[in-house]
Order: C-alpha cells, then structure tokens, then sequence
C-alpha cells in the first residue's frame, strides 16, 4: 500500500537502529532482560509497593504547597517495559512546570490478561488520591504513550463510569487504543521492518487478550460507544505509524460527544518518534506543543 514518508531527519536516524518486522516470545524475552535506559533527575523521590504493583514518586525539591501530579503509565506494547521506561517525558514536566510525577509499574502480558493491567493502574490511581495530602498534590492528570496511552484512556473511563477519582485531563501519546487492528494505517504499516508494525501489534493483543470475545472497553478503548464526559484531552500521534488512524478517530469521537479534545498527527513521525530521538526536530516541536498545552491546564 502508498503510506505516508518518514520525516526525512527521523529517516535518518532510525536507519541506524536494528528493526523487525514480527516479535515472538524468545525476542519478548531478550527485550526484557535490557535494563532500562538511564535518567537523571534532582527530584525527590520515594517507591511505594501496593499490592501487586510498584508506585515511584517525583517532588520537584522544595516544594511548599500542593502542586499538579502528572500519573504516568508505561509504553512497551502491554508486555514490555517498566514505570522508568520514556520517564524523561514526564520528568520534563516536573522540570518546567513544577509537577508532582507518579509513574506506575504494573504487571505485563502474557503472565497478566484481560483487565489485569488496567486494573493495576486505575488502583494505583487511587492510592495516588487517597495520598494526595501527604504526597502534596492538587490537580491529577492522566499520561501515557504506546500501550501506557491505552491504558491511561482506560483509567479515564474507569475513573467515569465507577464515579471515581476527577482527572483534570489526559494526555495519550501516540496511544494503543483498538484491539481490531484493522484500520487503514494499521495495513499500510504490514509487511516491513518498523518501530511498532501491526504484526507487533497483533502480537501484542493477543498477548493480553488470547482468543477473548468478550473485550473490554477499558482494555481496549475504542470499544467504548461513550464518550462523553471525559477529561480535557490531548491526543498525539504521527502520519506515518500504525495507531494514526485510531487515534485520530478516538480524538473524533470525542468532539462528536460535545468533549474537549486537541489532536496533533505530526508529518512523517512514526510510532514513538519523540520518546526515540527527542532531539530530532519534529520531536522538539511535538514535545513543546504537548508541554505548552499541559501548562495551560494546569492554571
């Protein structure tokens, strides 16, 4: 199929990575045994384990008076990852916005399924709440990429439908919404090597969902029929990578709801392009744009 280019700087770099077109379980395996990548940061910060999860808490140093919590949830296609993985987007928020930052560990496919995983991130909401005062937080805001995005749609229909905690807005980078798998860019990005391909992606899915029928739309957002009544949100996707089309349909279908919701497909990004190379300059640009528009909800 025709498909939109790579951003010819992006092109570049990522000539220089190793790609794939599939994953299987031995590659799952080797990806997971690679450390993290490392990340500085003059915060505070505190680790906290509930139940079965594992909670890391960022303070800006010095801070006198409650200030704006960013709850961050991992990328890594539900199977990959842990709550330090593209910690640096949210930690750049802390910087220059003064956020409080609690990034969540939940369990991974295939050992976990079903709603396993959101269920993980909506109780570590909670806590999150339930500690506001002692932790020194006011407003709550809901971020995520990749799968985390996903989830982080999830965790905000959650929070609506069981009357739970108010999220001030959501921030889905390049998210992982639908299960199908079956929109146009998921098939013009088939066949290649890539970032994130739908052969990856159904990987992915049928990692966390098996042979269900029954899929939730908490799992899988795009399964939700309403809309309405979410979060001021901010959806972030490239033209040139699988999830496009789901997100810009998701951002859509929020503004058919009468919601507040602010989409940007950035020319040529593929899957995860700033997270990848945060330096590129289509990477900058789509960073700031996302900074500035956290800022202005944060007032």
């Amino acid at each position: 199929m025709a498909r939109p280019a790579f951003d010819p700087e992006l092109s570049a770099l990522l000539a220089e990575m190793p790609l794939s077109t599939e994953l299987s379980h031995e590659m799952l395996q080797q990806i997971r045994r690679m450390p993290s990548p490392p990340f500085k940061t003059d915060a505070e910060r505190h680790d906290v384990t509930v139940g079965e999860i594992t909670l890391t808490v960022f303070r800006p140093r010095g801070l006198e008076r409650p200030a704006p919590c960013v709850y961050w949830i991992h990328g890594g296609g539900m199977m990959m990852g842990d709550r330090f993985s593209q910690i640096d987007i949210p930690l750049q928020w802390l910087e220059e916005l003064g956020v409080v930052v609690v990034t969540v560990e939940h369990r991974l496919a295939p050992e976990a399924t079903g709603t396993t995983l959101v269920d993980d991130c909506y109780n570590g909401l909670l806590w999150t709440v339930e500690n506001a005062g002692e932790l020194g937080i006011g407003k709550i805001v809901v971020a995520g990429i990749s799968a985390g995005g996903g989830l982080a749609a999830g965790v905000a229909l959650m929070a609506r439908d069981l009357d739970g905690p108010e999220i001030a807005a959501q921030v889905l980078i390049c998210p992982m919404l639908d299960h199908r798998n079956d929109s146009t860019s998921s098939r013009q990005y088939s066949g290649d090597p890539g970032v994130w391909t739908r052969e990856m992606n159904e990987f992915g899915w049928r990692s966390v969902l098996g042979d269900r029928t029954d899929v939730s739309r908490y799992v899988s957002p795009a399964l939700a029929e309403d809309l309405s009544g979410l979060p001021a949100t901010y959806v972030d996707t490239g033209t040139a990578e699988v999830f496009r089309d789901e997100d810009a349909a998701y951002a859509s279908r929020i503004w058919a709801a009468g919601g507040d919701a602010e989409l940007h497909a950035w020319a040529g990004g593929f899957h995860g392009f700033d997270a990848i190379f945060p330096a590129a300059g289509l990477s900058v640009q789509a960073r700031r744009t996302r900074t500035d528009w956290l800022a202005r909800r944060l007032v």
